[in-house]
């Protein structure tokens, strides 16, 4: 909302079908604001929530002292299990490689101002989960989407689910992430 305020250039995506669509579009769209059309609900929605999850992942490992090459290599697999969950629950795959998916996945995961990977590089830093929570001081999407993920066979949500709420360490968490990562 900031750079948007500030007249940046920025894309946002509208899901659904019908006519509403386009009276949504041509409402808000000016200048610098570029609004997509997107009938894949599913698809936009599973991008919107699991990019939270990968963003606090990226978090900590900044919070640990990785550089961009582990980012990298943790928004990569981020996006290939972001996929896997879309495919599950009906969605297009190309979806997610789109703004719906990658567009807002590395936003989020790089962005200064993302709540996600600010509370995830505060449990990199060595802060307690409920300490992270208090500091960031507003709501952590990712933390609410990683109930929902229990039971999947994703490396990054796993590994997040024991650290956060089975009071997991972090050095697990960084075996568990790293250890054949692709």
């Amino acid at each position: 909302a900031y750079e948007v305020f500030k007249g940046h250039p920025t894309g946002l995506v509208l899901a659904g079908e019908g006519e509403s669509l386009k009276g949504v579009k041509e409402l808000f769209e000016g200048k610098n604001l570029i609004l997509y059309e997107e009938r894949d609900r599913v698809g936009v929605e599973v991008g919107g929530a699991y990019k939270n999850v990968v963003a606090i992942a990226t978090g900590i490992v900044e919070g640990l002292g990785y550089g961009h090459n582990s980012r990298s290599l943790v928004i990569t697999l981020g996006l290939r299990e972001m996929v896997e969950v879309a495919k599950l629950l009906g969605a297009e795959e190309r979806t997610l490689y789109s703004l719906a998916g990658v567009g807002d996945l590395v936003l989020t995961c790089t962005s200064e101002l993302s709540r996600n990977r600010t509370f995830g590089y505060l449990l990199g830093k060595g802060y307690s989960v409920e300490g992270a929570l208090k500091t960031v001081g507003q709501t952590v999407e990712g933390v609410v989407t990683l109930k929902n993920l229990k039971g999947l066979n994703l490396k990054i949500s796993s590994a997040l689910y024991k650290l956060i709420f089975e009071g997991g360490d972090l050095e697990t968490f960084k075996g568990e992430i790293f250890k054949k990562a692709l």
